[in-house]
């Protein structure tokens, strides 16, 4: 099972309330310099040429859970060039367990732009993990649109980055595995290899290899739960998960499966140490999605039904997301619109006001967001700076 964890009380009698960015301030962030900005908890579109900072804003509010952001960036990139001081993010957060501050931005101590901090209601906290107890969040970016046709890797990706919003521990084991695959092949090909170590490794890749495929299935089971649940105009899709571990899981208990993973291991060295990869593990999983409709996998789908079906996949992550930790996350949407037609933009428009999500939403033009402006904030976005209308 997946951990969620919370660490605030519940207010009392409130089950179900918003999460929301109520201000936010940018410093020497992108081409940010100062800003503050005030927020209301209803959606939020940001219009404006290329290259004004639209998007700069979402990775700065992408930035309050665990990880590197929307655009996985190197931490030195967010810095502003025109300016010396370091680049920080300071949110006002509205919870359904009370007003929280979260504050992050880089480390003046180390110099190099190179590592992070993050202040929880004015304390210095360990590690980005501590983020994930306060903050659920998903998004949409143009560089996902074409995520389920560009192979198994990118869609494994996609979905680790689902269960991370679940358990902020699965992208420890992911690390750790990874570290542990690296370390298993430089010995193999080198050689002389060191039978203890590689035991060693390939227990440590059974281990976590299996709780990986475990969350991995939960998360998919949970997606087809909200799958089934949305009235949207959006296709519906078929999800299977094709791996060694994953599908041993079905029928058998997770610790035979790390057994027959770590035998596996163990036969197949001397075939990894002449092609120089693993043929087993989870690294080899692959999330499969067909389009139910057409009974068509995404990948051999149109370029725009390969969109509909990624958003179909994150409003049903949102819809998850919502039900289990008793909040709609924050959904960021980066220039969403430009490609989706009348029907489906509505229906998108329409899900995000039922759903209850804070959703901030960009483009360049104003037309498209037409039925969704009157139940919104507009801000125009001009050289770092939000013109509010």
């Amino acid at each position: 099972m997946l951990n969620v964890v919370r660490s605030l009380a519940p207010v009392a009698g409130d089950t179900r309330g918003q999460l929301v960015v109520g201000q936010i301030s940018l410093t020497n962030f992108r081409n940010y310099h100062d800003v503050r900005l005030n927020i209301a908890a209803t959606p939020v579109v940001l219009t404006g040429a290329n290259g004004s900072g639209k998007t700069n804003l979402l990775e700065a509010i992408s930035l309050l859970v665990p990880g590197r952001g929307l655009r996985r960036a190197a931490l030195r990139e967010l810095q502003n060039q025109k300016s010396s001081e370091p680049w920080a993010i300071a949110v006002d957060l509205s919870t359904p367990y009370g007003a929280l501050h979260i504050g992050t931005g880089s480390d003046p101590e180390t110099g190099d732009g190179d590592r992070r901090i993050v202040h929880i209601d004015g304390k210095n906290v360990r590690g980005q993990n501590a983020l994930a107890e306060h903050m659920a969040m998903a998004w949409i970016t143009p560089d996902m649109d074409r995520v389920l046709a560009e192979g198994p890797s990118a869609r494994r990706k996609l979905l680790d980055r689902l269960v991370y919003g679940f358990d902020p521990a699965h992208n420890g084991r992911v690390h750790r595995y990874e570290k542990a695959l690296r370390e298993r092949l430089r010995i193999l090909r080198e050689g002389p290899a060191d039978a203890a170590w590689l035991k060693a490794l390939e227990d440590e890749m059974a281990q976590t290899g299996v709780a990986i495929a475990a969350a991995r299935r939960h998360m998919v089971q949970q997606l087809r739960t909200g799958i089934a649940t949305t009235t949207s105009a959006f296709p519906r899709a078929d999800l299977e998960l094709k791996g060694l571990a994953e599908e041993a899981l079905e029928n058998q208990p997770a610790l035979l499966v790390e057994d027959s993973l770590r035998e596996a291991l163990a036969r197949t060295r001397g075939d990894d140490a002449q092609s120089g990869t693993c043929v087993c593990g989870p690294h080899r999983s692959d999330l499969v999605v067909i389009h139910r409709l057409k009974q068509c996998p995404a990948d051999l789908c149109s370029t725009g039904e390969q969109k509909a079906l990624l958003i179909a996949l994150m409003l049903a992550h949102v819809r998850i997301l919502t039900s289990i930790r008793q909040m709609p996350p924050i959904f960021l949407l980066d220039d969403i619109a430009a490609h989706l037609d009348d029907i489906r933009r509505a229906s998108l428009f329409e899900e995000l006001r039922t759903l209850g999500t804070q959703a901030w939403l960009t483009g360049t033009d104003t037309e498209p967001f037409a039925s969704l402006l009157p139940h919104a904030q507009h801000g125009v976005v001009e050289f770092g700076q939000v013109i509010w209308l």
